[in-house]
């Protein structure tokens, strides 16, 4: 098959890391193991697709077995950035290495910022702590309806998050403002402003809704993505990755609502690159709606539904089509915190042809999965990752130790 037929499908599990870096105790999570604690928590997990691919070979994960008869390739990526935020790890398996991390704001935000701030929305804000999402809400939702004030808070992540109601600052308003925050945001080295629409009242409660929205600093270098829309190749991103890129090496985006829209809409994808290109999705359930909310089950749930589902999206795919699944970072719900966590993450391939099963071992650094897109579509390899596309057509299995 010519490179420029080629097809290529690389889903993003948020969060779903699968044991702690050696480096993990900088950041305070020595003990984090998100997909081997989730399946401890649940009893066991039931993801037979997943398991032919090489995943029960990365961890001790229980119900998930090493099994003889694999038809993938299995390896696992350890992140060289600093940091571990999304943007962070998405932009290195793209091919961008951060040697710093952005900035934190654990005692909340410069007073600069904040009268800047108020000029862009008109009125002070409530908040400037670091907070979960859902607290938050419970804590200010009422005194923000009340007066109209957007909600501005943080996290252990780079990140400026304003939170309003949908019915006193509609999310096309908030959009506005987080967009005129983003203008400023660079100079403060904040990874992304996340608008944060919410409904509800304080008698039922406050839901935040689908209609998050994130404004991330544009990435530092050339991605693959950039690399491969300037060769011509179609780049079709589903869910938040065009957010996370800042529009860049983009050539159609769909947004998504939660995993179950977001895999309809992957399917849906496919069948729009009949010619051959990239199709890039992020799946955010997991992070989300289970992993900061400390939900082990809906976690485990959500994992069970995607490997389902996987089997689907195996059976749409022709001769010569790549899949790669990975995660950006972990986020485990059993730990501490609700916040993300320093892992390793999962590296699954398959190709239709493919019926054996291939080792693809400890890479060094997320950005072997750009040079590997590279390679696969024909594209030179300049690093900084190396490519691990030869082991996926070539090199048997054997254990990862």
């Amino acid at each position: 098959m010519r490179s420029e037929d080629r097809r290529a499908i690389w889903i993003v599990l948020d969060g779903v890391g699968i044991g702690a870096l050696p480096d993990a105790n900088i950041y305070g999570d020595d003990d984090a193991a998100t997909l081997p604690h989730v399946a401890a928590a649940c009893g066991g997990l039931h993801l037979p697709n997943l398991q032919k691919l090489g995943l029960g070979h990365l961890a001790a994960i229980k119900g998930v077995a090493p099994v003889s008869e694999l038809v993938g390739a299995f390896g696992r990526l350890q992140e060289r950035s600093v940091g571990k935020d999304s943007t962070t790890g998405h932009w290195e398996l793209a091919g961008v290495v951060l040697a710093r991390p952005f900035a934190t704001f654990p005692q909340g935000f410069p007073d600069e910022l904040l009268i800047q701030f108020e000029r862009i929305a008109g009125m002070a804000p409530l908040g400037n702590i670091a907070a979960s999402g859902t607290v938050i809400l419970d804590q200010l939702g009422g005194e923000h309806v009340r007066t109209g004030r957007p909600i501005v808070y943080t996290s252990v992540d780079s990140v400026f998050q304003v939170a309003a109601h949908e019915e006193i600052l509609p999310p096309e308003q908030l959009y506005a403002i987080c967009r005129s925050v983003r203008e400023i945001a660079d100079g403060y080295d904040i990874g992304r402003v996340i608008a944060r629409p919410f409904v509800g009242n304080e008698q039922r409660g406050f839901q935040r809704t689908s209609r998050r929205k994130d404004f991330s600093m544009p990435p530092p270098g050339p991605t693959i993505l950039d690399r491969l829309k300037a060769a011509g190749r179609a780049v079709h991103a589903v869910g938040k990755i065009s957010d996370l890129f800042a529009g860049q090496g983009i050539s159609r985006s769909v947004s998504s609502n939660g995993n179950r829209d977001g895999m309809e809409k992957i399917l849906h994808g496919l069948a729009s690159l009949p010619t051959g290109g990239l199709l890039v999705a992020n799946l955010i359930d997991f992070d989300m709606l289970y992993g900061h909310r400390q939900d082990a089950a809906g976690f485990g749930r959500a994992l069970e539904e995607f490997d389902v589902w996987l089997r689907e999206l195996q059976k749409k795919m022709r001769s010569g089509d790549l899949l790669l699944v990975t995660a950006d970072h972990g986020c485990d719900p059993t730990t501490p915190g609700t916040d993300h966590t320093r892992e390793y993450v999962p590296l699954l391939a398959w190709q239709p042809d493919m019926t054996a099963g291939r080792v693809l071992g400890t890479r060094e650094t997320f950005a072997d999965f750009a040079e590997t897109l590279a390679e696969f579509f024909g594209l030179e390899t300049s690093g900084p990752g190396k490519s691990f596309w030869k082991e996926i057509q070539s090199r048997a299995v054997s254990d990862l130790s």
